[in-house]
């Protein structure tokens, strides 16, 4: 910061009474140096940015702050005020004010000088200094470093020893507690805003409080000290997940414990060592945002709360846990994460990885299939089949003509369809590197648009980008340029890689290889098109929602996702739909037909299973198939079989991607269409009840009519399971 701020930008005796008038006097400054060259421009981004949060801290310190194409240069001017200036700070007025001024697009720049002067505002040392001096020249010099604070009382943190993981220590040459550095607390001022990013990697986030430390705090030499992790995280990542951090970690080291902190911010995280995580006494969550893999954690003494709560009241948050480990009390085993929470796991094959993270990319897909699908399927409805040659509704819409509402609905349809591809492969690119992944997987997904490589395209751009990412995170860089990495460095050099790649090694064949594809789904006929609607009924009913129905899902609605999809595509989509329906239809009918043959909770289950089943959600017959899976699969599966080859022999086509019986209207050939499902209906239906009539039965303790279990044990630890997998959308 030698160049940011000199003398003739302090001001030691800011006279303003307003946020807007300090603002003002310590622009003009920057003016008179030529670093801003319309004053009013740059004042009016200043007062929009202002308008976003409030950008006061507390311990008396104001920060704004702006990007502004009326900058030249990135600069920071200093004003200290004797009466105070209200700049919106919880705990009242600031008298230390820092305007900070980045030319427009300058993300590194602003980053740098919000880092830097993060890292001085946590040294309480700093401020006292800054509200003592007497000269801007020495003030100047303070703020870029020159010259040390003077040296604070006897007693005084000594500065931190860092290892070369990142992990400040205890300085345990003088047995003195450790100091935190490395935090942006001041970059709280810039939280929610787009013009600002944190500027530490999640690694120099982890301190830990030495043991050395503890025993100095407790005065004990023996005594194992209490020990707290804890994660923070907020909404944008930036500034105050960093905060809170900092001061837990601060208020854990008063306190004379060990606290070591995962930080889940903007530029992804590193998870805690399992062995930390496993000897901890307690857990604290100070978060706006859900906590990643969270289930690590189960079984200890948690308290969870907001993440200005874990900035504000660390010390009561340090005692309250500790008072739950005193009463025992402890949270429960919680649920598993998302496939993006849960990505890369300790422990787990590549395989598994790889299966969550192209599940993570179709998660986040299907809404939009859902959503342009039934759209452009409405439009048909409305409009005819030959609303696709429909004028753009910007150049020709008349209100009161059903062509025109039809045409409305197609193109919106379109426009949604049109993210399916970068969607995907941004999202698998997010379940592998977090959101470091996103640009480069949605780049690569729109490059494979491009280029005609269609989904298969946007898999491998996913998967490229992921792993473009995580590459770049493990080279070792400077700290001073950590900050710039999420919003710059990262995007840029992975999107580039990745375009690349895209462009001009990888994107032709796999372009060749989509036509490929197509064209042959274009030539099914006859006997191959109703074996090819077999596999994908089985396919549908293998696992009710997981990987493999996932894939032949994909698959249909991957012919679909065009402006004139084929006949063929759309019968595969008729196909595969219908398929879907059959095993929660039929297992509804099963306990409805022979309810003896069920217990009470899946006699229940299957009442639910009617609707699950008529809106195609495949998971409705998960609770059926978690308790008796040696029946109940084999028996989805060929009646999703039967289903799908007559689907295909009956030619029924469907544009929308979803629905169940609700777009039958819109099914070519509807009534045979039902007819299949009917038939695979029956066939499931049938081949449960003969299976489980087969079976050796003993009445089941809860009273008449509870149903009847199994005696063989074989299925005894499935059955178990029954009921614990909710129903989810297809």
């Amino acid at each position: 910061m030698s160049e940011m701020i000199t003398a003739d930008l302090v001001d030691l005796d800011l006279s303003a009474e307003t946020k807007e008038a300090a603002a003002r006097a310590l622009a003009e400054r920057m003016a008179a140096k030529g670093r801003v060259t319309d004053l009013d421009g740059f004042l009016a981004d200043v007062a929009a940015r202002e308008a976003q949060m409030p950008t006061g801290l507390d311990g008396g310190i104001g920060i704004p702050h702006c990007r502004s194409e009326h900058v030249t240069e990135p600069t920071l001017a200093f004003g200290r005020s004797a009466a105070g200036i209200d700049f919106g700070a919880p705990d009242g007025p600031a008298d230390l004010i820092f305007l900070i001024a980045a030319p427009a697009g300058a993300d590194d720049a602003h980053l740098t000088i919000l880092s830097s002067l993060a890292r001085q505002l946590m040294n309480a040392e700093f401020t006292s200094a800054l509200r003592a001096v007497d000269d801007a020249a020495a003030a100047a010099a303070l703020i870029r470093g020159d010259a040390p604070p003077a040296a604070g009382a006897a007693g005084t943190a000594a500065p931190p020893a860092k290892t070369e993981t990142g992990v400040t220590t205890a300085t345990e040459a003088t047995g003195t507690g450790a100091t935190t550095t490395g935090a942006t607390g001041a970059a709280a001022a810039a939280e929610g805003s787009p013009d600002s990013q944190d500027s530490h990697d999640s690694q120099d986030s982890v301190a830990v409080s030495a043991a050395a430390s503890a025993d100095t705090a407790t005065g004990t030499t023996g005594e194992r000290p209490f020990r707290i992790v804890a994660v923070t995280s907020c909404p944008t990542g930036i500034a105050h997940t960093y905060m809170a951090a900092e001061s837990l970690e601060n208020a854990g080291r008063a306190a004379g414990i060990e606290l070591v902190v995962e930080t889940q911010g903007s530029a992804g995280f590193t998870r805690l060592d399992p062995a930390v995580v496993a000897a901890a006494d307690g857990v604290i969550f100070a978060h706006d945002v859900p906590v990643r893999d969270r289930d690590r954690f189960a079984g200890k003494p948690t308290v969870d709360v907001g993440v200005k709560a874990g900035i504000n009241r660390p010390t009561e948050l340090i005692s309250e846990v500790r008072g739950k480990a005193e009463r025992g009390e402890v949270t429960a085993g919680s649920a598993p994460g998302t496939p993006v929470e849960r990505s890369g796991a300790s422990g787990e094959g590549y395989g598994t990885m790889l299966r969550k993270w192209l599940m993570s990319g179709v998660s986040y897909m299907v809404p939009f299939v859902a959503a342009g699908g039934l759209l452009i399927a409405l439009g048909f409805a409305i409009g005819g089949y030959q609303i696709n040659k429909a004028p753009s509704v910007m150049d020709h819409f008349v209100w009161t003509q059903a062509d025109s509402w039809g045409a409305l609905l197609f193109q919106i349809g379109g426009v949604a369809f049109g993210f399916l591809v970068p969607v995907l492969a941004g999202y698998i690119a997010y379940g592998m590197a977090d959101r470091p992944g996103i640009v480069p997987g949605f780049v690569g997904g729109a490059i494979s648009l491009t280029i005609n490589a269609g989904f298969l395209g946007g898999l491998a751009a996913g998967l490229i980008a992921g792993g473009v990412v995580i590459g770049i995170q493990k080279v070792r860089i400077p700290a001073a340029l950590r900050g710039i990495m999420p919003v710059v460095v990262i995007p840029l050099i992975s999107a580039a890689i990745v375009g690349f790649l895209m462009f001009v090694v990888i994107g032709k064949p796999i372009a060749s290889a989509q036509k490929g594809m197509t064209d042959w789904l274009n030539g099914l006929t006859g006997t191959n098109a109703v074996l090819l609607g077999a596999l994908l009924g089985l396919m549908m009913c293998f696992d009710l929602g997981g990987p493999v129905n996932k894939v032949a899902y994909t698959f249909a609605t991957a012919g679909i996702a065009v402006a004139s999809p084929s006949d063929s595509a759309m019968k595969i989509m008729a196909a595969v739909m219908a398929a879907g329906m059959v095993p929660p239809l039929a297992m509804a009918l099963a306990t409805t037909v022979r309810g003896r043959l069920f217990t009470l909770t899946e006699r229940e289950n299957g009442k639910a299973a009617w609707v699950l089943g008529a809106s195609f959600i495949s998971e409705g017959a998960i609770p059926f198939a978690a308790a008796d899976p040696l029946r109940v699969i084999p028996s989805a599966m060929a009646g999703g079989a039967v289903t799908g080859a007559l689907s295909m022999t009956f030619g029924a086509t469907l544009r929308a991607p979803h629905g169940g019986i609700f777009v039958v209207p819109l099914i070519g050939n509807p009534f045979l269409y039902l007819i299949a499902i009917a038939a695979g209906v029956c066939v499931t239906t049938a081949l449960v009840v003969v299976l489980k009539g087969m079976r050796k039965q003993v009445p089941v303790d809860g009273g008449a009519g509870a149903g009847v279990a199994d005696v063989g044990v074989a299925d005894a630890p499935i059955a178990a399971k029954a009921g614990t997998t909710e129903p989810v959308a297809v």
